[in-house]
């Protein structure tokens, strides 16, 4: 059996790791392009209808495999995790139907017109189209966070047989951390679509596309990430004081504090040591764990003694943590130090230009380390103080598992490498989609009749 455990936690670690990247680019990247398509039609400026039509391409090769990955990611609740919903279904399949039902036919209906419709239907109506892509990517991450949030936080609810029923929905999705890690989560979306965006506007100037198009799309991604990047620090301190009242094994973990203190210190950099309820080669600050948590600096923070079997593994959260807060730190220096190039100059110096392509996928970075710092720190846990992990697992040999395991690390690093590929590609055929788009139509520059289809090799 704890073989068995460790597999399907492996194996759905592997495709939520895979899936979650998509969903983080399209929820944030619709907003974007709406941006685009209102600037385009407020001022005419082909520029703006230009970005979009790259950006757009790029947000239906993420829609596609957001989909795939997603519906496999499902069928693993039956697969790997039976006890899952045997004992929490009367929620969980409610909440992901309500997703399926509200959000991903209004994206799925209405993405078809944003991309086939440009020269069938009026501007309007392609408009809201793209509103309507947006709201829907938006409605998705409400459902699946508010199931997400009701794992850590479970609220509005009772058991009976062993089996939860709900008492109020209102308290179910609303519970106690959702509101908090929907605006995290939805920041978070921002700033990966912030340094996606002006890393590949780099790329295309770095190779000579220096055209309005690049230029301005490199801004808009810059000046997003200047602006975002503090709120959501800020966001980040009030999500931390939430999990602190609710999980405080998961901020012991965090924190590598390994005895309840006041004045506790924060530790910068560490080995856990399991064995020894210890830091190795531990870099402190006295008293900034307490200032940091409890907003005080005699506060007392709960230590991971005090929560013997029932908190999650110390080194991973505490090492997934600092290489958030480390991606974090680099992307608010890298925004502010290029918004501010920005303002004196024209152009960029290419060690910046350098640096934001090598920031183009930093996001996903810092969404995988968040994600695993708040999954990882709910264990033992499926659902906080109501079922265990170990509850939940299958009974499927583990050698199926590790063999299904394998298969699928072996298909997701072939997608994620050609998913690059392809966005690279596309953003270095950009500048000769725009010369063969660059007759008027009666809503903006006119796109071949088969541009406005994603496909990789038709830029």
């Amino acid at each position: 059996m704890g073989d068995a455990v460790i597999l399907s936690r492996l194996q759905f670690a592997a495709n939520i790791s895979f899936h979650i990247l998509f969903p983080m680019i399209t929820i944030a990247l619709a907003w974007v392009l709406l941006f685009f398509k209102l600037r385009f039609n407020a001022t005419g400026d082909e520029r703006w209808m230009n970005a979009y039509r790259l950006w757009v391409k790029v947000f239906a090769l993420t829609f596609a495999l957001g989909v795939v990955s997603g519906i496999t990611m499902s069928f693993q609740f039956g697969t790997n995790w039976p006890g899952f919903m045997n004992t929490v279904g009367n929620i969980a399949g409610p909440l992901l139907a309500y997703e399926v039902l509200t959000a991903f036919f209004l994206e799925a209906t209405f993405l078809g017109i944003m991309l086939f419709g440009f020269n069938r239907v009026s501007n309007g109506t392609h408009t809201l189209a793209t509103l309507l892509v947006a709201i829907g990517t938006s409605l998705s991450a409400f459902w699946i966070l508010a199931l997400v949030s009701w794992m850590h936080t479970p609220a509005g609810f009772e058991m009976r047989d062993g089996v939860a029923h709900v008492t109020s929905w209102l308290d179910v999705i609303f519970n106690p951390s959702f509101a908090y890690r929907m605006v995290h989560t939805m920041l978070a979306s921002f700033l990966t679509v912030a340094f996606l965006v002006a890393g590949l506007s780099a790329y295309r100037i770095r190779r000579g596309d220096n055209t309005p198009a690049a230029r301005t799309a490199m801004r808009v991604g810059v000046v997003m990430a200047a602006i975002l990047t503090p709120v959501q620090i800020f966001v980040g301190d009030l999500h931390g004081l939430n999990t602190l009242e609710h999980q405080p094994a998961k901020v012991a973990a965090m924190e590598a504090l390994w005895e309840t203190r006041e004045r506790a210190p924060l530790v910068l950099i560490g080995l856990p040591d399991v064995e020894t309820r210890t830091n190795r080669f531990a870099v402190e600050i006295p008293g900034m764990a307490s200032l940091i948590l409890t907003h005080e600096f005699d506060g007392e923070v709960r230590g991971i003694n005090e929560f013997e079997g029932e908190h999650p593994p110390v080194a991973a959260v505490f090492w997934a943590f600092r290489i958030m807060v480390g991606i974090g730190t680099l992307m608010l220096l890298v925004s502010w130090a290029t918004a501010w190039l920005l303002r004196r100059r024209k152009a960029l110096p290419t060690l910046v230009l350098r640096t934001l392509v090598l920031m183009t996928f930093s996001g996903w970075i810092g969404v995988l380390s968040g994600w695993y710092t708040t999954e990882i720190g709910r264990q033992p846990y499926l659902v906080a103080g109501v079922l265990r992990t170990a509850d939940a697992v299958t009974r499927v040999p583990p050698a199926n598992i590790g063999l299904t395991l394998v298969l699928y690390l072996a298909l997701y690093v072939v997608l994620i490498t050609a998913y690059v590929s392809v966005v690279f590609y596309l953003a270095r055929q950009a500048r000769l989609a725009e010369a063969k788009s660059a007759q008027p139509t009666a809503h903006g520059p006119r796109l071949p009749k088969d541009a406005s289809i994603p496909e990789p090799g038709r830029a």
